[in-house]
């Protein structure tokens, strides 16, 4: 009886059950289990007599879309699937033969924090998983699905992984609950305000995404992994299409405007140039004047970073170079080509960037530009400003970028016309008028062009092939 009212609990919430998202998740009869008979091994507090086949969570691996992943799933019915020593052994055993196999580990996170009854036997078993959490950095790919409550100790071993995903309205992580917070703070705060899908998708950044509901959260994992390749030493797979590798595409004629301070949608741009118009975003709530995410040019996996003029006019600030900045690295780790979409005025001005870091965290996106040995193809639409070194940092042909484009529209300068003629004919009545020398001057490619410094080549009409045999 009481199983089957905290089933309808489950199922009340639009919840699937442990089992049942494994089962969505992979193709159909392919999960092999580990471990379904093990119990937990306390005996304090009357657990000895509560024990339950397996514990509080599944563990195995499976195929998703015919390639091999090993997984992880919090069962909430047993102990609010609070982490026991067991439990932890459990999720290592997956970790560790995913790393010696080399293939991706998912954990679809459920639950209620350390197991209070054993003690420092719990804590020393999220430890553990930290630690090949850790190990595994580079090596494999590694993705968090939080699917209900994550508190706690629960919560470090997600921000750790690679991509973390959320589903609303279900899913919640923080370090302390709402009554902690209040009894500490005098703050009155609900779950979701203080840790909700909304929070960490938009405010902290924590969450790449969130989702629907379980059912739409688990069938996108299963398309976004169609993106990444087993570890590192494998290539991304490749996907056939029918979309034509030497494609003309007339329409970025028209989507980049002729005036330097017109918005427009980046994003236009990215869906005209890959196959298929499929790319999946990361990160689309948190520093929108950033792009990224992954999408494939000719069947082959490709990362996309790009400014966003019609937020913030693509200016790059600390959370879009924080955003910036590990995307790229998780790209170089996992040999995935980068296709970079320069516009950018410069970096965001003002004492409150400044006094939070703003160049510490710019040198970060700079730094994981300049590391990358994957192949690099930026590609100049418009602006192309150094205000802060922002030109420099945008994957630039300085930072080792192997072939750098620009369109008709590219402007490559020191700063815009006004600011520089503000500064080289400072006093002078009449300065305006030389506005124009300087927009005929900088504010097209050629004379960048002509010293062959800031790129290779000038596209008049822009073609999927420029990408394609870069």
């Amino acid at each position: 009886m009481v199983a089957t009212l905290v089933l309808l609990s489950i199922y009340l919430q639009g919840k699937l059950t442990a089992r049942e998202r494994i089962e969505l998740l992979c193709d159909p009869y392919s999960f092999v289990e580990f471990d379904m008979f093990v119990e937990h091994t306390c005996s304090d507090f009357g657990m000895e007599k509560k024990k339950f086949p397996g514990d509080s969570v599944i563990t195995g691996h499976g195929l998703i879309n015919g390639r091999l992943a090993y997984i992880f799933s919090q069962d909430f019915t047993v102990f609010g699937g609070s982490l026991s020593s067991i439990h932890a052994k459990k999720i290592c055993k997956v970790m560790d033969q995913a790393m010696l196999v080399g293939c991706p580990v998912i954990g679809l996170n459920d639950s209620g924090g350390a197991r209070i009854q054993e003690g420092v036997e719990s804590l020393a078993g999220y430890a553990d998983i930290f630690l090949r959490n850790v190990l595994a950095s580079g090596v494999i790919p590694q993705i968090s699905m939080i699917m209900g409550p994550c508190a706690g100790g629960a919560v470090y071993s997600p921000a750790i992984t690679d991509f973390t995903f959320m589903v609303e309205d279900t899913s919640y992580l923080f370090i302390t609950g709402p009554d902690v917070v209040k009894s500490v703070t005098n703050e009155d705060v609900t779950q979701e305000q203080l840790g909700g899908a909304k929070t960490h998708t938009s405010v902290s950044g924590v969450a790449h995404n969130a989702f629907h509901n379980d059912v739409d959260a688990l069938l996108k994992l299963r398309n976004f992994m169609g993106y990444l390749p087993l570890s590192n030493k494998e290539p991304s797979p490749i996907r056939a299409c029918d979309d034509p590798s030497d494609r003309e595409v007339p329409s970025l004629d028209t989507i980049v405007p002729q005036e330097s301070t017109t918005a427009y949608d980046m994003l236009e741009v990215v869906y005209d140039i890959v196959d298929e118009r499929e790319f999946f975003e990361i990160m689309p709530k948190y520093a929108k004047n950033l792009i990224v995410g992954f999408a494939r040019i000719n069947g082959r996996t490709v990362g996309i970073v790009g400014n966003q003029p019609k937020n913030a006019s693509g200016v790059l600030d600390i959370n879009a170079s924080i955003k910036g900045a590990r995307f790229v690295r998780f790209c170089d780790a996992f040999n995935i080509p980068i296709i970079t979409l320069v516009d950018v005025p410069g970096f965001l001005p003002g004492t409150a960037q400044e006094h939070n870091g703003v160049i510490r965290n710019g040198a970060k996106l700079l730094y994981a530009f300049a590391e990358a040995t994957v192949p690099k193809i930026t590609v100049i639409t418009r602006k192309a400003s150094a205000y802060g070194g922002a030109y420099d940092v945008m994957s630039s042909k300085h930072l080792r970028g192997d072939v750098n484009y620009a369109w008709p529209t590219a402007e490559v300068a020191v700063m815009g016309a006004r600011g520089a003629i503000s500064i080289l004919f400072k006093g002078k009545p009449d300065a305006s008028r030389y506005e124009e020398e300087y927009e005929e001057k900088f504010g097209n490619p050629f004379p960048a062009a002509v010293r062959g410094k800031s790129f290779d080549e000038f596209i008049i009409i822009f073609k999927r092939s420029h990408l394609i045999i870069a």
